[in-house]
């Protein structure tokens, strides 16, 4: 059934209003009609079955017929912090962190990072991205829009990871991934490195703050599938594949 995000919370019996982009595709795209189904979202893990009741040009009313807690989202809140790639690798890596589960997304410029944006271009970037991200929660039914954070330095990730039970992913070796989560866990932040890894003092550095430093077994993926596998491996031992 088609899904959009709505801002919420709604009640049996409300009247809401779909606009702009998600409007047109309902009525372009979709070729939905007066009388049909679909389901709305608040984002805040609500999900509401609606009826369409009235098609503009850029406007759908529907009517909300019943709420409902969403059921998609997984127990284990994943921050992954992504070493800036080359190219339109990150946006791959948002779009199908997001159909895995993850909570949010850090872009971090690392030492061998070769991508580094900053100010205007790093706002202007976070926008698209966090879009990106709006779109795949969408497909795929999650409950929330994950957030997508404008990139940072390696120095200022560091300082937000002190907080944080921390996994760093890394071709050096380390403990297997699946060893270092349960489903009695409740949050962690992945570290996955840029083309390159990382440098060896960022390592040290991570493990300085008290991170684990996993493998993900004897081959060298690439930076746009180490934090996919990691995140399947994650949402598998945390019993979030079931």
């Amino acid at each position: 059934m088609p899904r959009f995000f709505v801002n919420g919370p709604l009640a049996v019996g409300d009247t809401a209003v779909i606009d702009s982009a998600d409007a047109r595709h309902i009525a372009g795209a979709l070729r939905m009609a007066v009388g049909e189904s679909l389901t709305l979202c608040d984002g805040n893990g609500t999900d509401y079955a609606a009826t369409i009741t009235a098609i503009g040009k850029d406007a759908v009313t529907v009517s909300v017929d019943n709420a409902a807690p969403n059921a998609t989202e997984p127990s284990l809140a994943v921050t992954l912090y992504m070493g800036m790639p080359k190219g339109d690798k990150l946006e791959f890596v948002i779009q199908k962190a997001v159909e895995l589960g993850v909570t949010k997304v850090v872009p971090v410029v690392t030492a061998r990072s070769i991508v580094r944006v900053s100010g205007k271009d790093a706002e202007k970037k976070q926008v698209r991205l966090q879009r990106i991200a709006a779109e795949a929660a969408g497909q795929c039914g999650r409950g929330i829009i994950p957030t997508v954070y404008a990139p940072i330095d390696f120095k200022t990730a560091l300082a937000r990871l002190k907080e944080e039970r921390v996994l760093l992913c890394y071709e050096g070796g380390g403990a297997p991934i699946g060893t270092l989560v349960t489903p009695d866990d409740t949050a962690v932040s992945l570290v996955i490195g840029p083309e390159g890894g990382f440098a060896p003092e960022e390592v040290e550095a991570i493990k300085a703050l008290g991170g684990r430093i996993a493998t993900l077994g004897p081959r060298i993926l690439r930076c746009e599938t180490a934090p996919l596998a990691a995140l399947a491996v994650l949402m598998e031992k945390s019993g979030n594949m079931v």
